[in-house]
């Protein structure tokens, strides 16, 4: 029984220690490389922290990160990314849930957390561990026969209603459970060179990093800058001949909206998969033009059920612009099932409830925060017989009529307005289906009663607004259409409603 992911890094490193794991913009790593720094790291990190405890990480994504998460847990500990182009005050507000007793970071950006974060801050630089070379494998073998499934992997921070973010704690088991049905899906094996788009701290990475070391795959890190230059990403795709894409929703758009594929198309890309929002149809038509032997998956899950619970194997044709798709069934071991705001089971067909998960792959909770975790990981209210963890997603979805999940929104996007009960992603969905515009989003003013429009394209947007009078029933058109030349993304990639609301002075 797999109960710590370093077996499967040591598995992959006896079967293929030569072949290189990951690869960065400036350097690659083998397997047994990459086992090799980890060990370095994790003896020195054993000094420093007790089983359970956690060693933030102040640097960006790169081989040596990689090596350094993956020494955090032979330390016995767990690891938790910062990311470093955050504001100083969520840092420390990230610093303070966490309380490390210790900090890794880098040549570059060693400088910059040492001014950042204060001279009492225990900052340490990789390099210099690994320069050390001291490997304690006695000691790492002592840890190793302390470790639980139960036991912490990762923290991943989101946004937190309070102000200060929440730390997602993540298992080792409920990763260990997840990914080999995520394999199982998804095909990816030993020969992929995985396309890794998102950064350390985002949990799409989570399926990057853990399925390349499941099956003996190769990871390739794409720098971040890449994502506002189509030419260098669309270069490196080709010329790092990548077999397989997860990607968030809004890294897909902008190759789509930049033409990427008029530059330069990746013709060994085999499976796409994406996450994180709504695919707007458009978009998704153009990459399955571009890539016609490519299979394409959508994905849905938040952070707090492990990367992702369902999944929907898109048919190889062009969709209509009117065409929803759905997010699928769940990944086998998962529960995934709708409830009523009566605790009702929901299971008739284009009748929506809230989507709540149980199973092996529910995270550990809030890191430091009990009340948040008891308020949405509770008693499944559908089984009164035995203690049933599930966690409530705040989505809503509903069931189309071949069974299949589709979502609707989240639940604090739905409203009423003109006495009417309306979905903003339904209004954002009609919007994006409409010739010349790019992205949309809707939000509601719950003062004024109005709904906004935010919307990304080129085109007349008196026309654009006479159209929906059109399309959608007279209480769903919005009272007022804003026009962008960008969208605010959040480190996520998803859209920013904070931003857009403060915009046009909306609470």
């Amino acid at each position: 029984m797999t109960k710590n992911i370093l077996e499967w890094l040591e598995a992959s490193c006896q079967k293929h220690p030569g072949k290189i794991a990951v690869a960065d913009e400036t350097a690659e790593m083998t397997y047994e490389e990459l086992v090799k720094n980890a060990k370095i790291i994790g003896t020195k990190l054993a000094t420093y922290i007790q089983p359970r405890q956690a060693v933030a990480m102040y640097m960006e994504k790169s081989n040596t990160t990689l090596a350094a998460m993956y020494g955090a847990v032979y330390a016995g500990g767990f690891y938790s990314l910062i990311d470093t182009r955050q504001p100083i005050g969520r840092v420390e507000k990230i610093l303070e849930v966490l309380s490390p007793n210790v900090i890794l970071s880098n040549e570059r950006f060693y400088e910059e957390a040492r001014e950042k974060l204060g001279p009492n801050a225990n900052i340490i630089k990789v390099e210099d561990i690994i320069r050390k070379g001291v490997i304690d494998e006695n000691m790492l073998a002592c840890i190793r026969k302390q470790a639980a499934s139960t036991d912490p992997l990762y923290v991943n921070f989101t946004s937190g209603s309070t102000g200060v973010p929440k730390g997602v704690v993540v298992g080792h088991g409920s990763v260990i459970d997840f990914i080999p049905e995520f394999v199982k899906v998804s095909g990816i094996c030993a020969d992929d060179r995985i396309a890794n788009q998102a950064p350390f701290d985002f949990d799409v990475s989570v399926k990057d990093i853990y399925s390349s070391i499941y099956v003996g795959a190769r990871v390739e890190l794409i720098p971040r800058e890449f994502f506002s230059n189509p030419t260098h990403l669309m270069d490196f795709l080709c010329d790092h001949q990548v077999t397989v894409l997860t990607w968030a929703v809004s890294a897909m758009c902008f190759v789509s909206i930049m033409n990427g594929f008029g530059y330069r198309n990746p013709e060994t890309i085999r499976l796409v998969m994406f996450s994180g929002e709504v695919m707007p149809i458009k978009h998704l038509n153009i990459w399955m033009k571009n890539c016609p032997k490519a299979d394409f998956i959508n994905l849905y899950g938040p952070t707090e059920i492990t990367c992702n619970c369902t999944y929907y194997r898109l048919e190889n044709r062009e969709y209509n612009a009117d065409e929803i798709i759905p997010i699928g069934s769940a990944f086998d071991n998962e529960k995934v099932f709708l409830l009523s705001d009566e605790n009702k089971l929901v299971d008739t067909p284009n009748e929506s409830g809230e989507i709540c998960v149980a199973g092996a792959c529910l995270a550990l909770g809030y890191y430091h925060d009990a009340d948040k975790t008891a308020a949405v990981f509770v008693q499944n209210p559908l089984n009164t017989v035995y203690y049933e963890r599930m966690y409530r997603t705040g989505d809503l979805a509903k069931y189309n009529e071949q069974g299949e999940l589709v979502y609707i929104g989240r639940k604090d996007f739905q409203i009423k307005h003109l006495g009417h009960r309306i979905e903003l992603g339904e209004i954002e969905s009609l919007v994006q289906g409409r010739s010349g515009v790019v992205r949309a989003c809707a939000i509601y003013d719950h003062n004024k009663k109005r709904i906004y429009l935010f919307w990304l394209g080129q085109r007349d947007q008196k026309e654009l607004h006479n159209e929906l009078k059109v399309v959608m029933p007279s209480y769903m058109v919005p009272n007022k259409l804003v026009h962008l030349d960008e969208m605010p993304m959040t480190k996520n990639g998803k859209i920013d409603r904070t931003v857009l609301k403060k915009m046009e002075g909306i609470e």
